[in-house]
């Protein structure tokens, strides 16, 4: 049986963009599962009592229901420098627990600190996020990613960032290079380059 995962952010215990979530939750379910009960995350998730101010991660694991939820505080993982790997089958369009795909590529970074995975000449996604780029103007994240994730949705409908094919031949019109995910914001995440 599939199952997947959700990451919500916490911050100075207020629970990030939890409509987002939710709704990816609950179209997984629907997807997989059919019809069953909608689940409505605010309802269900308790903040631990002893938790500090600052900033924590808030891991769901569920498949026809929700089967496990942990807590623990955030340590952004250092990345720096991306390798760009080609897999021109990558396909990672849910948030599965199993990341398998994203492991065995992962594992081809050689000294670099993560991946970004090119399909068919096309720009995807980092292992662990989406990408964002800036070309002195504004910022653009590829339409051809592996995941729709939750911060690209939000960033893209609040006009943060505009969708665009991007190639390998116009890494070049770029300045600046960012990860995004839902525990990461973007004008607080430091930039990264790539290594071919």
């Amino acid at each position: 049986m599939y199952r997947f995962i959700e990451t919500i952010r916490i911050e100075n215990n207020r629970l990030q963009h939890l409509d987002g979530h939710n709704k990816r939750l609950n179209e997984t379910i629907k997807h997989f599962f059919g019809s069953a009960p909608e689940v409505d995350l605010a309802k269900i998730l308790v903040l631990p009592g002893n938790m500090d101010e600052g900033v924590y991660k808030c891991r769901i694991v569920y498949d026809d229901q929700i089967r496990e939820v942990t807590f623990q505080p955030y340590i952004p993982k250092v990345v720096r420098s991306l390798r760009l790997i080609t897999d021109n089958d990558a396909d990672y369009s849910y948030k599965f627990e199993n990341r398998q795909l994203l492991e065995n590529l992962l594992a081809q970074k050689g000294e670099a600190d993560d991946i970004l995975i090119v399909r068919d000449h096309c720009i995807t996604d980092t292992s662990y996020s989406n990408i964002a780029f800036f070309d002195g103007l504004h910022w653009y994240t590829p339409d051809t990613f592996l995941l729709n994730g939750t911060c690209r949705q939000r960033l893209l409908a609040e006009g943060i960032l505009r969708e665009s094919r991007i190639t390998l031949h116009d890494l070049c019109r770029y300045e600046d290079i960012r990860p995004i995910n839902a525990m990461l914001v973007l004008d607080r995440t430091p930039s990264v380059h790539l290594m071919f």
